[in-house]
This record gives C-alpha cells, structure tokens and sequence, in this order.
C-alpha cells in the first residue's frame, strides 16, 4: 500500500533538490575555474577575460569595443572614424580594444557615413588581355592596399556593352572608374555627366580635360636606339606596325628623333603589320637592298621575333652580324626566342598602379587632368649582347 506524502515533505524534498542543483552547479564553476586556471596559468589573465576568451566567439561590435575601452560608443565611434576631438590617449586605447577584440567595421555604416561604398570599377575593352590584364593586375595591388573591393566588367570592344556595363556599374554605387584600352589609340570619353571620377589607362581618353595614362613610346624608341649606339652599331633601320596605331608613329617618332640626334641618318621606316610573318617580310626586304645593315629595332616582339628567324635562314648571325631589339617585353616571344629578345618593356603593372593611384586622389577631390606619360624600361638579353 502507498504512503500518502504530507505538504511538509514536498516542501524538504524540494528544498533537497535546490541545494543539490546548487552544489553541483558550484562544483562545475569550480572545476571551470581549475581548467581556466591551467589553461592560462599565471598570465594575469582575469576571470572575466579568461570566460571571454572559453566562450564561443561572435563578430564584435562597436559596443563591445566602447566597453572594453571603458567609453561610450559615440567616442568609440568618433575615434575609429578619426572624426570629433578625442584625446589621444583615449584614442589609443579604443584602437587597443578593437585590436584586441578582432573589431571590423561593418561596410554598410561606413558607406553611409562617408558616402562612399570603397568599391571601385575595372572597365576593359582588351579581349585579348595581351596588355589590358597587366594593367589590371597593377590596379588591382593598389585597390587592394587601399582595401577597395573590385567589379571588373569586360566589354570586349563592344560599344554597347560597355554602356550596359557603365549602367551596372554605377547602379552599384561604385566609387570611381578605371577604363582600360586595348591600345594607345585615343577613345572617346565617357567621364562627361559621370557622377563618379574616371580614370584612362592604356587607352588616353580623346578629352584633354580627363586624366589618362599612357606609356611613353617616343622615349621607349629613343632607349633602344641609345643602346644600340652604345654598342657601335650605326646602321640601324625600323620595322614597325601600320601607320594607323599611334604606337606605331609614336616609335617611329622616338626613332627618327634619336637617330637624328646622334647625327645619323635613319632611313625609311617600314611599316607593316604586328606579326612575326611581317617581320620575316620585312628581314627580306631590308636585308636585300641594304646588306650592310647592322641592327633592327623593331615596333613589337611579333615583329622582332619574325626578324631573328628570317636573318638566321639567310646565315645572318644574332647579335655578332645584327642587333635586334623588339618591344612589348611579351615574355611568350621575347624570352622564348633564340636568342631571347632584347626589348622595351612598357611597364604595364607600374602603369596601372598609377592610374589606381590616381583615382584615389580624384575620389577625394584631387584630379590631375592631362595624358601622363609613364617611362619605359629596356630589358637587354642575348639578341644585342652575347651571353
């Protein structure tokens, strides 16, 4: 037969089970603060801060930021951003925090704060990525270093989908523009109603109001031509693309002006097209009515490369009987050719940065119109110089 409990004894056995849930929960904080103990040892870590550091973690926040650093969150906030008077100890001791705490301000806030998004746009036209992905590459280290995130839209030389892309990209409240081309040709502006800053790089924009940056072929031409002098050769031609790119007259330009400079006379450039087969074309040509002939620069490594194989085939030695020297520095034929091509290297990364560079200082209101002309660099190997 069952016993019948009394109220009194629901009343002890609830009192028993109180004090047995506090004595075990007692004894787990104890046997926590054993393992703290052990874990940290005697790190001066605090109780507080060795709980904060067992817990699982979540992003930080602002707020835990201000109380780590024992401010509010407005002068937490005002110190990160660099904005209000906040001494300079306090300062300190907010970054402290936030270093401490892994704090990483939240994109959003800070768009809407600055009213900038630190998102910047890559517009191509080089579907061929020949000398647009070096730029690019070289833009893109210095977004990076700038922590600016990167859209890159290519418009493959299409009219109307590089205004598609235009349309996206400002839809997505890009800072600022950089529009690459395909060659040095001039290409027409698009900065005109813009409300962002652009930048040209590659491809100058045909508006001299515009900031654009290009490599400096005259004075590209003019260091092969100095090279070549300098290793006594004097009978020196140019074979070059056609007459249509302005890279193709800007080199002949540095050419005629360096050749005249030194007193020698340069000749006829031949023009043709960007390809090895003109090269070998042209290696007939000139090899033919002017046998006397002692070194060759050429407009582009397609051409140089071309060059060296057609004076080969006819018992001409490269460099002892003829100097070559191509341009572009495109290390698919410039260091793939035998001998490796001496050549001008237009210096597409650097070029890239700059613009990047450049554009900061337009977002911030500090625009530098004109076409810049970055130097080139010559890279010598055996085609001049015997190894």
């Amino acid at each position: 037969m069952e016993e019948n409990s009394s109220p009194e004894s629901h009343v002890k056995g609830f009192r028993k089970r109180k004090r047995n849930v506090r004595d075990r929960s007692q004894s787990r904080k104890t046997l926590l603060d054993y393992k703290l103990a052990t874990i940290f040892g005697n790190a001066g870590i605090s109780q507080q801060k060795r709980f904060h550091l067992m817990a699982p973690q979540r992003p930080a926040t602002i707020t835990d930021v201000a109380a780590l650093a024992g401010v509010s969150i407005a002068t937490a906030s005002k110190a990160l951003n660099n904005r209000g008077q906040v001494r300079a100890e306090t300062r300190q001791r907010v970054f402290q925090a936030a270093e401490e705490l892994s704090f990483r301000p939240n994109a959003l806030a800070r768009s809407l704060l600055s009213g900038q998004t630190k998102t910047v746009g890559l517009l191509t036209s080089d579907s061929v990525g020949r000398f647009g992905i070096p730029v690019l590459l070289g833009a893109e280290d210095a977004f990076g270093a700038g922590e600016m995130a990167v859209l890159l839209c290519d418009a493959r030389g299409d009219a109307i989908r590089e205004q598609h892309h235009l349309r996206t990209l400002l839809t997505r409240r890009v800072d600022g523009l950089i529009v690459v081309g395909e060659s040095t040709d001039a290409r027409p502006s698009i900065s005109r109603d813009l409300p962002v800053p652009v930048v040209y790089a590659y491809a100058p924009s045909d508006d001299p109001e515009d900031v654009s940056f290009v490599p400096d072929d005259v004075a590209g031409a003019g260091l092969a031509v100095q090279h070549l002098l300098t290793l006594g050769r004097q009978r020196i031609v140019h074979v070059t693309g056609p007459t249509h790119y302005q890279a193709s007259r800007d080199r002949a330009e540095g050419f005629i002006a360096s050749m005249t400079e030194a007193g020698l006379d340069p000749g006829q450039v031949l023009y043709g097209e960007w390809s090895q087969r003109w090269g070998r074309q042209a290696a007939e040509i000139v090899l033919k009515s002017n046998p006397q002939v002692d070194a060759v620069v050429c407009g582009s490594d397609q051409v140089a490369a071309g060059f060296v194989e057609a004076a080969r085939e006819r018992g001409r030695r490269v460099p002892d009987d003829i100097a070559i020297v191509g341009y572009d520095n495109w290390s698919v034929l410039s260091t793939e050719t035998r001998p490796p091509l001496t050549t001008v290297d237009m210096n597409l990364e650097r070029l890239g940065r700059t613009a990047a560079q450049h554009l900061f200082a337009a977002i911030d209101g500090r625009a530098t119109p004109g076409v810049h002309r970055m130097p080139c660099q010559l890279v010598i190997r055996e085609s001049t110089v015997p190894a």
